[in-house]
């Protein structure tokens, strides 16, 4: 479906912010109330088992159909471009019953891909050779000096990605070898076209009451069986998966099961490396000035559906 405008019923509405902002109890409030069903754009809840340290809504919780979880085992090759596909599908097997959809996820890509007229280049999907070429290169020199390549050939797309973000150096070496710069890709992320109709909602929390949010979020997971959850992963094979850069929450457990570190050390490496995750997806999320924003602070679930329902009628009926 990329490339065309996507014809639906009622605008999607999209619930966006930084992990722990409340976004999931919005979303599923906002979908009660409108005979909605919740698609999640979270690019690690897409994977079966990995619940608890993804912050995953429990099948028992659930009040409305969802979309976009467990779709993968963990460690299993997956892309925004694969995402666009299915989130395009859902959407329209949504409307085509009478429903509307609501995207809700911190993964600002996936939301992008779903939404706006994100074309995606050939080979993203699996079994891409050149991502297995660069991905195995990774492995022998490591992520450093695979982003300091990336920086002798591409200076202005290296100084956009982290070191340790493999995949997007990876992606970026991809697009090299089509003769694009990751750089000036997103940039024009900034003037991409809309695809399907939305309305985007997001939520504000001030950085010190969202980081006190995300460490005791982190204390009940170790609560709930974080640790035991990493155990039974491990013992299913799943290692790789769980270790991957962006498996905050899991490779930190596995250092701890492995003895790298204490319990401790990894529990404070979760909370600093999600600290530092939030701050990027409000950096993200700022720039995207088709977001309404509500002020989350207190955590005001029904004060925060009244100011969303009103947003979404007013946009709707301009």
């Amino acid at each position: 479906m990329e490339g065309m405008l996507v014809s639906l019923r009622t605008p999607v509405v999209c619930v966006v912010g930084p992990t722990a902002s409340g976004k999931t109890a919005l979303a599923q409030r906002v979908a009660e109330l409108l005979d909605a069903e919740v698609v999640s754009a979270d690019s690690m809840q897409i994977y079966r088992g990995m619940d608890i340290g993804t912050g995953k809504i429990l099948p028992a919780d659930r009040t409305v159909p969802y979309w976009g979880l467990d779709l993968a085992d963990p460690g299993e090759p997956y892309s925004a471009a694969l995402f666009q596909e299915y989130a395009r599908a859902a959407f329209a097997d949504v409307d085509a019953r009478g429903k509307r959809s609501v995207l809700c996820g911190g993964t600002g890509l996936y939301v992008r891909a779903a939404i706006d007229d994100y074309q995606f280049p050939k080979g993203d999907q699996v079994g891409n050779e050149v991502r297995d070429r660069y991905t195995a290169l990774a492995e022998e020199i490591g992520n450093q000096a695979l982003w300091e390549r990336l920086r002798a050939v591409d200076a202005d797309s290296a100084a956009l990605i982290h070191p340790n973000n493999v995949r997007r150096v990876i992606r970026s070496f991809e697009l090299l070898e089509e003769g694009k710069s990751y750089a000036r890709v997103n940039a024009g992320l900034k003037t991409m076209a809309q695809a399907v109709p939305a309305v985007f909602l997001g939520l504000s929390v001030d950085p010190a009451i969202l980081n006190a949010r995300i460490d005791a979020r982190v204390d009940q997971m170790l609560a709930d069986g974080l640790v035991e959850e990493v155990r039974s992963l491990l013992r299913a094979g799943f290692r790789d998966g769980l270790t991957a850069p962006q498996a905050i929450g899991y490779k930190e457990i596995v250092a701890a099961l492995e003895g790298t570190c204490t319990l401790d050390e990894a529990i404070a490496q979760v909370k600093t490396a999600t600290h530092r995750y939030a701050k990027r997806q409000r950096t993200w999320f700022r720039k995207d000035a088709r977001i309404h924003w509500i002020d989350a602070d207190d955590a005001d679930i029904e004060a925060m559906t009244r100011q969303a329902l009103g947003i979404i009628e007013s946009a709707e009926g301009a």
